[in-house]
């Protein structure tokens, strides 16, 4: 038995059009997550139908997912700002649990 500690935390992925990735960035910078990873050109099947994800014209055309992993205290702050948006646009946002070995790359210091 390994004698690393893992920590637990909340990962969260939301997809959206790309035009919209600066308010979700914006909302993560806000609540102080400790960062995020952007997959661009995300491809995929919804309930609107396939979406391919090469370029049309630019990246604010084309879905992309917006990664991080957040300390529990922080998913509902997260999630009450990007309700609205997601009521609002077409979106998913997705929540699991994650464990990470490095708690201190994930607790954002910044006040």
């Amino acid at each position: 038995m390994s004698s690393l500690e893992l920590h637990p935390m909340k990962e969260i992925k939301i997809i959206i059009e790309g035009e919209h990735v600066h308010f979700v960035t914006d909302v993560l910078d806000r609540i102080k997550a400790s960062g995020y990873t952007i997959f661009s050109n995300i491809s995929g099947k919804g309930h609107s139908g396939f979406h391919e994800g090469h370029l049309m014209f630019n990246e604010t055309s084309s879905l992309q997912m917006v990664l991080t992993v957040v300390p529990e205290e922080k998913l509902d702050p997260i999630l009450s700002a990007l309700k609205p948006f997601l009521e609002r646009h077409s979106g998913s946002l997705f929540v699991l649990e994650a464990s990470v070995l490095r708690r201190d790359h994930f607790n954002s210091t910044e006040s």
